[in-house]
């Protein structure tokens, strides 16, 4: 009987002087099963491994399955770096590099060549200072895909979806509006249904204001938005509850009755999420034509460089990528 082909994996290394290279190596060092493709700098990689004192072995990628992976071994698509890397010095040189190992995990992910991506954590501010316009990870796999998404930070216990991501709060009523709050719930519960394996998901959506407005006398976005877009939904069959207030929705009893959680606002959940789960969060781009899943954290430009990075988070993500790999092919 022929062995199973391992699952082709895509890796991006996010930052060059953050810890994202050092992670993937730190990925490559566990038994996970899977073919991972590391689309970044061969050389970077073999300087990351130095620093953190590991033993890795790198092999360019020649597109054929495999149906076993040696832990410490890596294959490479080589996209050469702008200039060499300082650990904790983002250099805009390597800006173009780190948009083209982007386009070339979605490219590859939407020709499937890559079952899924994983990416380590990015600068955005240093793409900027190379004069491109750059908003993050989720808005560029959602611009090179023609897709509408929505951004979800998972652990084994939680989900938790975002009707807006990162605007100040005084920006956050107006961008909350019937169409917005529609197109996403739709996008969140077919994710839930086919990519998550959820039947008839329950999603519970939490008011924007304390007490979930208590019946317009703390505000009235849940009388006027929020309620008449879930009766909406609800009459096309989701399962909705709320909307609940924030402060006693993650409340034991009140998780029994849903698979995931819709927040008005990045701060209003998350923080739940993050103080219980920091190490297994994995953020997940919803609505791509690809699973797309990412680390919760950012470059620690801090740690860049001494070895001393967790790899927890994306250990998570490539864990959760692959389960969701296997379980959308059963659907």
């Amino acid at each position: 009987m022929d062995k199973l082909t391992l699952t082709r994996l895509a890796l991006t290394a996010g930052e060059p002087a953050g810890v994202g290279p050092e992670l993937l190596v730190r990925l490559a060092a566990t038994p996970l099963a899977a073919n991972f493709v590391a689309i970044t700098d061969r050389d970077l990689l073999a300087r990351a491994a130095a620093r953190c004192g590991a033993t890795i072995q790198l092999l360019d990628d020649d597109g054929t399955d495999i149906s076993q992976r040696p832990p410490g071994s890596l294959r490479v698509k080589h996209v050469p770096l702008g200039g060499l890397e300082i650990p904790g010095h983002p250099d805009p040189r390597n800006a173009h590099h780190v948009l083209a190992t982007l386009r070339e995990a979605a490219n590859g992910c939407l020709s499937g060549h890559y079952a899924a991506v994983v990416t380590a954590p990015l600068q955005k501010s240093s793409i900027n200072d190379a004069g491109i316009p750059f908003s993050g990870h989720t808005e560029f796999f959602a611009e090179h895909s023609g897709a509408d998404v929505v951004m979800m930070l998972a652990s084994p216990e939680l989900r938790v979806a975002l009707a807006t991501t990162h605007l100040p709060l005084r920006a956050v009523p107006a961008a909350i509006d019937a169409a917005s709050l529609t197109r996403t719930l739709r996008i969140v519960h077919r994710a839930l249904r086919d990519t998550f394996g959820f039947a008839e998901p329950r999603i519970a959506i939490l008011g924007l204001n304390p007490h979930a407005g208590e019946n317009g006398h703390i505000g009235h976005e849940e009388i006027d938005t929020i309620i008449p877009v879930m009766n909406k939904l609800r009459q096309e069959g989701m399962q909705l509850l709320g909307p609940l207030p924030a402060d006693t929705a993650f409340v034991p009893a009140q998780r029994a009755r849903y698979d995931a959680v819709l927040a008005m606002y990045h701060d209003q959940a998350l923080p739940v999420l993050k103080s219980e789960a920091f190490d297994r969060t994995v953020n997940i781009t919803l609505g791509l034509p690809f699973i797309r899943t990412s680390v919760d954290h950012g470059t620690a430009l801090d740690l860049a460089g001494t070895g001393k990075a967790d790899p927890a988070s994306l250990i998570a993500a490539a864990r959760l990528a692959l389960d969701l790999v296997v379980r959308s092919k059963s659907l």
